[in-house]
């Protein structure tokens, strides 16, 4: 009977053990040596080049900070292991320890802060519609009766409907199960319009067989704060991430890592986004912080 209390108590222990190493990713990672990168397959920031490459300014970002906590650790080696995510799964795959880290292209606003952390915000987006450049689509009003794709999981659509332009104009919706389905939408003539992060759209366009044929139009339909997504009530880990971004700001290396991807040509086809720096991405690197998007609609 002793023996079994025993065996029972140590079995409790490594299960409560087990319980906390979830949420505390520092000691999960030390522990394995290994940690798991969320990215994105067709993200502006996030993308893949095939055979298990994944690049972008928010994926090489992403591998810094994990750099940065690998000499945190004093880790001779880490492992960092690639896991894509979709708009569908991020969420679930970061709560349920798949993904420790995901810097792929996800808006921090208060719906999401409840089932996750967010790092300090890292790039500002706005949302804008793209659109076949003969089409003849120039801002919101031009969508009455039109097919207006977007991806599955994002909330792009409902930002258009919210517009304060979109009063009385109907369209309908499609959707992609990913932004470069979403894409091919618009491109094979199935959508009119693509509606996502301004970033994402310039990306699959730069990436197109034809990127004269399209372009990016239209009102900014929504600000928002797009940042690097972690567990819930892991303080520390989120302490390291934070730090390393802070430091990477302070550096200067974050803003010539924005250079890289979005005002030099990029592969595949080194093509340049020409994006510069907007003031509000700016002024979030001046200032970091967590704010979610609801806070830059107001007033």
């Amino acid at each position: 009977m002793k023996k079994t209390l025993i065996a029972c108590a140590a079995l409790g222990l490594a299960a409560t053990a087990a319980i906390a190493q979830t949420n505390d990713t520092l000691a999960k990672i030390k522990s394995s040596g290994s940690v798991t990168l969320g990215v994105r397959e067709s993200s502006g920031l996030s993308f893949t080049l095939g055979g298990g490459k994944f690049v972008g300014f928010h994926t090489e970002m992403g591998e810094r900070v994990l750099a940065d906590v690998q000499k945190q650790l004093g880790l001779a080696k880490l492992d960092v292991k690639y896991q894509p995510v979709t708009s569908q799964n991020r969420i679930p795959l970061v709560q349920n320890g798949t993904v420790d880290l995901e810097c792929g292209s996800t808006t921090n606003n208060t719906a999401r802060q409840r089932d996750v952390a967010f790092a300090v915000t890292t790039y500002v987006e706005e949302v804008r519609i793209a659109v076949k450049a003969n089409g003849g689509i120039q801002s919101i009003k031009d969508l009455v009766g039109k097919t207006v794709a977007t991806t599955t999981g994002t909330t792009s659509v409902q930002t258009l409907r919210k517009h304060e332009r979109a009063n009385g104009v109907d369209f309908k919706e499609i959707y992609g199960k990913d932004h470069a389905d979403s894409f091919l939408l618009l491109e094979s003539g199935r959508a009119d319009a693509f509606v996502m992060d301004g970033s994402i759209l310039a990306a699959n366009i730069a990436k197109s067989k034809a990127p004269a044929d399209f372009k990016i139009v239209g009102e900014v339909l929504s600000v928002e704060p797009i940042a690097c997504m972690l567990r819930k009530d892991d303080p520390a880990f989120k302490k390291a991430v934070d730090d390393s971004i802070k430091r990477q700001i302070a550096d200067g290396s974050l803003a010539k890592l924005y250079d890289k991807w979005f005002m030099q040509p990029i592969p595949p086809a080194n093509v340049n986004l020409k994006m510069p720096l907007s003031d509000t991405t700016k002024a979030v690197w001046a200032n970091p912080n967590d704010k979610p998007m609801e806070d830059y609609a107001k007033k």
